[in-house]
């Protein structure tokens, strides 16, 4: 599928859930599916992926996309991700702390979304993003073992800056802690219903 950065921006109701853990059927996977189902509930169109599951290669900063105005250095599953990202007006990001951070699957799914930016020849400030101006709006979220915010580091962060330039608006955030076995985050009602809610809002909106 080729990436066409042209395309009408996207009227709404679509949102698109992008899990980072390794861990298959986790507390990542849980929290990212109560999300969506949430918002499915009250309309939205949703599509669940999650990033170990597909093939794709990090950044190697090679610039040519500032040539070509997208991905050409690889060939892989970002460019079927790619039109998804531009179709959903939503987006969902969520990922658990590996070393006060994202995972190398996010950090990896992120930088990859470097060709979503249009470049001048003035530097360092010459830069804009396809998808700016056109309402997109995100919810980003982070399970942690520890009990303490601070032991998150820059997970949050390491998703909210780069969605903000990109022009995202950030409608909610979750960091849910004190949490490490699989799929204990179900059992915990004060974090679904707060995920469900988010999802709800999402779905809002983005209709």
């Amino acid at each position: 599928m080729v990436l066409d950065r042209r395309e009408t921006p996207p009227s709404g109701g679509s949102i698109l859930g992008i899990g980072g853990s390794p861990r298959k059927g986790g507390n990542t996977d849980c929290l990212l599916a109560q999300i969506l189902d949430a918002a499915r509930s009250v309309g939205a169109r949703t599509e669940q992926l999650r990033l170990p599951d597909l093939k794709f290669t990090p950044c190697v900063g090679c610039e040519a996309c500032r040539r070509d105005g997208l991905c050409t250095r690889f060939s892989d599953d970002m460019m079927d991700l790619y039109p998804k990202i531009i179709e959903a007006k939503g987006l969902v990001l969520v990922s658990p702390v590996h070393n006060y951070n994202v995972t190398a699957w996010m950090k990896a799914f992120i930088d990859r979304l470097y060709c979503l930016y249009n470049f001048n020849d003035n530097r360092p400030n010459g830069w804009s993003s396809s998808l700016a101006g056109q309402g997109r709006k995100a919810v980003i979220a982070a399970v942690c073992e520890q009990e303490d915010k601070k032991d998150m580091g820059f997970t949050l962060e390491a998703m909210r800056l780069p969605l903000e330039a990109l022009g995202y608006e950030i409608v909610g955030e979750l960091p849910v802690l004190r949490i490490f076995d699989a799929g204990k985050v179900a059992e915990v009602p004060e974090v679904i219903a707060e995920a469900r809610r988010l999802g709800t809002l999402l779905a809002e909106e983005t209709c």
